[in-house]
């Protein structure tokens, strides 16, 4: 891993960013003082998102889902008893 200074990655910022996503890291430096470290976020590649469904056939959801607890929640907000 490489430092570079502050004026240096001003300077070649692009080049120096394009290399970390590559995985190459780098450390940013003020008067030689190493201050930050530069590395590639972790993003899944292509078709490896998660997706919704994904506990399709291991979870079930009640037909009454929507009106569960209707009853508490009208009680709750003054409405008839």
């Amino acid at each position: 891993m490489h430092t570079v200074n502050i004026h240096e990655a001003k300077t070649h910022l692009s080049r120096l960013v394009d290399q970390a996503a590559r995985g190459e890291s780098f450390v940013i430096a003020k008067a030689g003082k190493p201050l930050v470290k530069v590395v590639p976020l972790s993003v899944p590649g292509a078709g490896q998102a998660k997706r919704l469904g994904f506990l399709v056939g291991q979870i079930t959801v009640p037909d009454d889902f929507d009106r569960m607890g209707a009853q508490e929640i009208e009680s709750l907000f003054g409405g008839a008893e």
